[in-house]
């Protein structure tokens, strides 16, 4: 069976703020297309052998189940050997493909991802609908042409003939957390309020580094960023508007508003009620938040083994966190409350399982679905397990790449050994050895903002890189060293461990890089993650960035101000052409745009890119309506509505 290609209709440009993998309705401008009417026909296309529903979905989206009851079983599933860290999907310590599975299935939103890619509005938690067009309107000169800012070459916003995108939300009447609690527009203050960039430490405003010192340990900041006002609304209502003042127009505007987070919590664990957590938040009052940031951050994060008190992790979702045992597993059972559809089944456990043990514990019963990395063995071991299982083969918006660490201290500051390293890296040598065994079709990744199966790739590249990395340079390399006076100089390739694929990748660049005079060593780390990579204390970061449908994603790991640029990055010119982009509703506006980002990246190698991840999924064949996407959700995307047979 092979990997199928991603239809054009679903192109997209990597997500966020995105997960790392260890391996979230609009106009047709906006390059996602119509949030209701999206759905391609994927459904059928993407059907694997053997697969079985409850009810046969007619597209991308979810199949809708009438008269649907929780059976009495547990579920057993793997998708990476990365544990549960926290309740707080929305922390950046928390950002993993783990616990992004575990929160979509104790959350509800107002949209999710189809098999597709496609946005479609969850209509069961609520809507949302553009009630005024957002306009940007520039100046121009006497000549008609657009004015230009004198100082930063930006064009100057008409701001009396520019009006603002206006969004409103509506939350279902129905929508209860499992404690009881309404959910109400207060929640989604809070939600706002943590990802405010204006919201920052009051004794320590700046860290050592010059950058914001933010109060809330968020992984974005877009929703804060983009609509600096915040949800406007009664507190204690189900509507809510939203205006992007500032920007007048957000690409990606579909995509800000997620899931709620529990204000009735934050503000008991804060000692103050629901509505001072909300005017603090409006007033941006840093003083008044303290708590609330400190609960925020930690209190939500399992302590030394233990998860939260029960009561502190309330679920709008079909499922309740019920138990968790330190590097086993993590169990979740339906939520008594839910006022959707009951989730399929009474139990679903997630297990902690590296890559290589899955298709073994799959095959003696121990596991009934997993994603592990797709490598050749493990192809091959399921494979042979025949019909007891179904194989689930498509090529993933989650691709691999080489971060390299721009802080002060480290080696990389220097531009010459940024690309001595480039030189010496062997991409296409990793992609014949690795990649192209279990897809024949693979090519190199040559862009970070353009994946290789979307339309735009070839008109964005082609004027961005001209292939000066495709093939190694050895000699090169080794001179940029000596020129550089860093022969020798020690590079450690850090990842999530273990991962038999990410370390034939260290030994391989070990091997070419070790020519040109590096000193490599292989990093590997268990919480890499979760310790090394917030802690700055690394060289390289090798990992895959599991993206879905956001056309700006990268702003948040490339601009200077993002909340996942982890690596210090920081270039003047580029963080003006993404405030443009995300401004730039019109898809052939955005062409030069993208290919202005993705030369500055590539002329200054903030990092190298590697390769599309071809995804391998596996279910127990008498489980049915297991569906992959190739979104960041992977296959837990519907993991509420799985049932096992009952024949």
């Amino acid at each position: 069976m092979k990997i199928r290609k991603l239809s054009a209709a679903v192109a997209m440009t990597a997500a966020g703020a995105l997960v790392i993998s260890g391996c979230t309705p609009g106009s047709d401008d906006n390059g996602n297309g119509d949030a209701e009417e999206n759905g391609n026909g994927a459904a059928a296309d993407q059907t694997q052998e053997g697969q079985q529903y409850t009810v046969e979905p007619t597209d991308g989206t979810r199949a809708s189940f009438e008269d649907f009851e929780t059976t009495d079983d547990e579920i057993n599933v793997a998708v990476a050997d990365v544990e549960y860290v926290s309740y707080n999907n929305n922390a950046r310590t928390s950002n993993n493909t783990t616990n992004s599975a575990i929160a979509g299935l104790q959350s509800s939103s107002f949209w999710y991802y189809g098999t597709d890619l496609s946005i479609n509005q969850n209509e069961e938690f609520g809507s949302f609908e553009i009630t005024q067009e957002g306009e940007t309107v520039y100046e121009e000169d006497e000549d008609g042409e657009t004015l230009l800012d004198e100082e930063t070459g930006e064009p100057v916003i008409n701001e009396e003939e520019s009006t603002p995108l206006i969004v409103e939300y509506t939350i279902s009447d129905d929508a209860t957390w499992s404690d009881g609690t309404p959910i109400t527009v207060a929640d989604y203050v809070l939600t706002w309020g943590a990802q405010h960039p204006g919201i920052v430490n009051e004794d320590e405003p700046e860290t050592e580094d010059g950058e914001a010192n933010y109060l809330f340990d968020s992984v974005s900041k877009n929703f804060g960023t983009y609509i600096p006002d915040g949800p406007q609304g009664d507190l204690d209502g189900k509507t809510f508007t939203v205006e992007y003042s500032d920007h007048y127009a957000y690409v990606d505007w579909q995509l800000i508003i997620t899931w709620p987070e529990p204000a009735h919590i934050v503000a008991e664990q804060a000692g103050m009620s629901v509505e001072e957590l909300s005017e603090a938040f409006r007033d941006q009052d840093s003083a008044s938040l303290e708590e609330a940031a400190e609960f925020w951050n930690e209190g939500w994060h399992v302590q030394d083994g233990d998860l939260p008190d029960a009561d502190l992790m309330p679920s709008s979702g079909p499922y309740v966190v019920d138990s968790f045992v330190s590097g086993e597993y993590v169990s979740l059972v339906a939520n008594e409350d839910f006022w959707g559809t009951p989730p399929g089944t009474e139990r679903i456990t997630f297990h902690f399982v590296d890559d290589g043990s899955m298709p073994q514990a799959m095959e003696n019963g121990d596991l009934d679905v997993i994603a592990p990395q797709a490598t050749l063995d493990t192809l091959q071991q399921l494979e042979n397990m025949g019909d007891q299982i179904v194989i689930h083969e498509q090529e993933l918006a989650t691709w691999e790449h080489l971060d390299m660490n721009h802080s002060e201290d480290s080696v990389f500051q220097d531009h010459a050994v940024r690309e001595a390293f480039a030189l010496c890296v062997p991409r296409q040598l990793i992609l014949d050895n690795l990649i192209e065994p279990l897809y024949p079709e693979a090519e190199l990744l040559n862009g970070r903002e353009v994946l290789n199966f979307e339309d735009t790739y070839d008109e964005v590249i082609s004027e961005a890189y001209d292939g000066r990395y495709d093939e190694q340079d050895i000699e090169r390399a080794a001179e940029l060293l000596e020129e550089a006076d860093a022969v020798g100089a020690e590079v450690e390739i850090g990842y999530q461990s273990p991962n038999p694929r990410r370390s034939d990748q260290v030994q391989l660049i070990a091997e070419a890089c070790g020519e040109a005079g590096f000193e490599i060593s292989d990093g590997g780390h268990e919480a890499f993650f979760a310790e090394v990579i917030p802690s700055g204390d690394w060289d390289v970061a090798m990992f895959a960035w599991a993206g879905s449908g956001q056309i700006a994603s990268g702003r948040n790991m490339y601009h200077s101000t993002g909340g996942q640029n982890d690596g210090s990055w920081s270039n003047e010119e580029l963080d003006e052409l993404w405030d443009e982009l995300v401004i730039t509703m019109d898809e052939e506006d955005r062409i030069p745009l993208l290919q202005g980002i993705e030369q500055i990246l590539w002329d200054d190698l903030m990092s190298i890119p590697l390769y599309v991840h071809p995804g391998i999924f596996a279910s127990d064949a008498e489980i049915y309506n297991v569906r992959a996407t190739s979104a960041q959700t992977g296959i837990t995307w519907n993991a509420d509505q799985w049932q096992r047979s009952a024949e």
